[in-house]
């Protein structure tokens, strides 16, 4: 299969090329593996939701840069064992497939710490979970996908219910925003897309590789941004924290890498981006934070759009 990938190498518009090759293969192998690729995907999303709790509470007492860099290092926890269990093979694409991918997902949890930390939850979250999901959405759709009309519904649905889940209903709260909280949170959605994208388009036999590309690549930006900005490192309480955080994100982009192997891009990141939903369940029930109507909206709506997608054929 490495000879599809040969040209790709070089060529300034690689990513859509591998994303167009792999949804002609996945349009032909969807009916029996499509349901295995949306319950990969939907554990994802606990997995990076759960992740993003935990990470957000210890950037509350730390630098996001700082807690970003040490859930980086601690996925490696989880990374070293998966290559035992995925076999793959490692070539170039899966390298510089997983190193964009790497640099991107990086990228976009700093900002989406940041984000959080300098503009309201109710205005930021959204933003950057439903522009996260609806790029590769869109990606999936320009490079040829064709998802049922049923699995269609449940994308349109879930994305409204992103949106809804998050909180966005306390506009009164907007105007007291800091002004590079909504950017911040676009610029964080944009890159999530990303990730997601340039994920989907690595080789389908290189097993876990793109993940050890993604987060050496990732690694190495973050240890000079934290070193020459000199942050400190984070205490001894919120130290296991961050760690837990990355172990579940590493997890999670396991799972998805499984996930878009099997699945179309437009279903799969759709499902993924649902981890918003997770995050406010938690805050809910461990932090005793008060869901408003539209939440309970949008929860019960993203349960019908996953029921959506996974039936459909």
């Amino acid at each position: 299969m490495n000879y599809k990938y040969s040209r790709l190498y070089f060529s300034p518009v690689a990513p859509l090329e591998c994303v167009t090759l792999c949804s002609r293969c996945k349009q032909m192998n969807r009916g029996e593996r499509g349901g295995m690729a949306a319950a990969l995907a939907l554990t994802s999303a606990l997995s990076f939701g759960a992740a993003d709790f935990l990470g957000g509470l210890a950037a509350r007492r730390c630098s996001a840069l700082t807690v970003t860099g040490v859930s980086q290092l601690a996925g490696l926890m989880v990374l070293v064992p998966a290559l035992l269990v995925f076999d793959g093979v490692l070539s170039m694409a899966a390298i510089w497939t997983g190193a964009l991918a790497g640099l991107a997902g990086a990228g976009g949890l700093v900002l989406y710490l940041r984000s959080l930390a300098i503009g309201p939850m109710s205005l930021v979250a959204p933003v950057a979970a439903v522009v996260g999901a609806a790029l590769p959405v869109a990606a999936g759709v320009v490079a040829g996908e064709r998802p049922p009309r049923l699995a269609l519904a449940g994308v349109a649905i879930g994305l409204a219910a992103v949106w809804l889940a998050t909180g966005q209903g306390r506009r009164r709260n907007s105007a007291h925003a800091h002004a590079q909280g909504p950017l911040l949170a676009l610029l964080a959605g944009l890159a999530f897309g990303a990730f997601f994208i340039f994920l989907d388009a690595t080789p389908a036999d290189s097993g876990a590789w793109p993940l050890v590309a993604a987060r050496g690549a990732s690694l190495i930006v973050l240890t000079v941004a934290a070193t020459s900005l000199r942050r400190p490192l984070p205490s001894r309480k919120i130290l296991p924290v961050a760690a837990v955080s990355g172990g579940l994100d590493m997890a999670a982009n396991l799972l998805f890498l499984a996930a878009t192997r099997t699945g179309l891009l437009t279903l799969t990141a759709l499902l993924a981006s649902l981890y918003p939903v997770v995050v406010v369940l938690l805050a809910w029930r461990l932090m005793a934070e008060r869901l408003t109507r539209a939440q309970l909206l949008g929860v019960v709506m993203a349960l019908a759009a996953v029921g959506l997608i996974a039936a459909a054929p």
